[in-house]
C-alpha cells in the first residue's frame, strides 16, 4: 500500500508509482491509436462513412458513469471492511496479550510453567495474524510461523488446512488448562475468552470478504460496455470535433478504464498490489507491541515494521 502527500503540480501528472495507468495503458494505447485512424480516415471504415452522433454516446455515458461509480464504491467498501477488521485483530490482539499477562496468575501452582502458557498464548496470537494474512494470500507461512510455535503443535499446524482456525483452538485448549489448574479463576476465563471469539470473528469476516467477490455478471457488463463505448467514441466525435478526437478519446477512454481497472484492484484489498492493504506492516506492528509486552526487546529487530510508504 501506498501512503503519502498528495502530489502537486507536474508530479500529478508524472507520478507513475501506485497509479492504475501501468495495468490499462495497453486498452489505452489501441484507443488512442483507433481515434487517430479514423480522424485521418474522418470516419471511413472500409471505404463505407459510419455516421454517429454524439446523441447515443451522451446517453449512454451518463449511466455508464454511475454505474462504474456504484461498481467503485462497493468495491472501496469491501477494502474499507477490510481494514476495519484488521483494525479489530490489532486491538483484540493487544488486549489479549493484556489479560493473559494480568489475568493468569504466575504466582499459583508450577509458576515456571505458568509463565510459559502465557508466553505460549502470547507468541500463538503473534502467530495467527502471521497465519491470517499468509491464508487470505494463499501464501507460504512456514519463515514466519515455524519459530513462533514449539515444535510439536508446529507439526500439527503444518497439516491443518485452516491454520489460523487450528491456532484458536489450540489457544481454547490452553486457557481451558489454566483455568482447570487454578491459574485464573473461572469467573475471568470469560474476558479472554471474548477477545478470542472476537479474533474469530475477524478472520471469519476476512474469509468472507476474500471469497465472495462482486458477481462477475455485473463486472462483465461493465467492462464490455467500457470498451465498446471507448472503441465507438471516435466515430461520434471525429465529425464535430475533428483533430482533436485523439485527445478527447484518450481522456474519456483513461477515467472509464481507470475506474474499472480500480475497482478490480480494490475489489480484493488482502492482495500484494501498490493500492492493497499493508498486511505485513500490520502483523509487524502487532508482532513489535506483543514482544514488547513480554519484555523480548532483544528479538525486536528482526520483526522491525515493512515500510510501506513508497515516495
Amino acid at each position: 500500500m501506498i501512503v503519502r502527500d498528495r502530489p502537486s503540480g507536474l508530479r500529478l501528472f508524472l507520478t507513475m508509482r501506485g497509479s492504475i495507468l501501468s495495468r490499462i495503458w495497453k486498452s489505452l494505447a489501441v484507443t488512442t491509436i483507433l481515434a487517430i485512424l479514423v480522424t485521418f480516415t474522418n470516419g471511413a471504415l472500409l471505404h463505407h462513412k459510419i455516421t454517429l452522433t454524439t446523441i447515443p454516446f451522451t446517453l449512454i455515458g451518463l449511466p455508464l458513469a454511475i454505474f462504474l461509480g456504484f461498481r467503485n464504491n462497493s468495491a472501496y467498501d469491501r477494502y474499507w471492511e477490510g481494514r476495519k477488521l484488521w483494525g479489530e485483530v490489532v486491538l483484540r490482539s493487544n488486549n489479549f496479550a493484556r489479560q493473559c499477562l494480568s489475568l493468569i496468575d504466575p504466582a499459583s501452582l508450577e509458576q515456571a510453567r505458568s509463565a510459559d502458557i502465557r508466553k505460549r498464548m502470547i507468541h500463538r496470537a503473534i502467530a495467527f495474524a502471521h497465519a491470517l494474512r499468509h491464508h487470505l494470500r494463499d501464501s507460504d507461512s512456514t519463515a514466519e510461523l515455524q519459530p513462533l510455535l514449539e515444535e510439536d503443535e508446529w507439526r500439527r499446524l503444518a497439516k491443518a488446512s485452516n491454520k489460523p482456525h487450528f491456532l484458536m483452538n489450540r489457544m481454547g485448549e490452553d486457557l481451558r488448562r489454566c483455568m482447570d489448574d487454578g491459574r485464573i479463576d473461572s469467573c475471568l476465563v470469560n474476558a479472554i475468552d471474548v477477545s478470542l471469539s472476537a479474533l474469530v470473528s475477524a478472520a471469519a469476516s476476512c474469509e468472507r470478504i476474500r471469497n465472495t467477490p462482486i458477481p462477475f455478471s455485473y463486472t462483465l457488463l461493465l467492462h464490455r460496455t467500457a470498451y465498446l463505448y471507448c472503441f465507438l467514441l471516435p466515430f461520434g466525435l471525429v465529425d464535430s470535433i475533428g483533430f482533436m478526437t485523439p485527445f478527447v478519446v484518450g481522456i474519456v477512454a483513461y477515467t472509464f478504464f481507470g475506474l474499472d481497472a480500480l475497482g478490480d484492484e480494490i475489489e480484493e484489498p488482502f492482495g500484494v498490489s501498490a493500492n492493497d492493504l499493508p498486511l505485513e506492516a500490520i502483523c509487524r506492528a502487532i508482532e513489535i507491541n506483543l514482544r514488547e509486552s513480554l519484555g523480548e526487546e532483544n528479538n525486536l529487530q528482526h520483526c522491525a515494521p515493512v515500510d510501506y510508504q513508497l515516495t
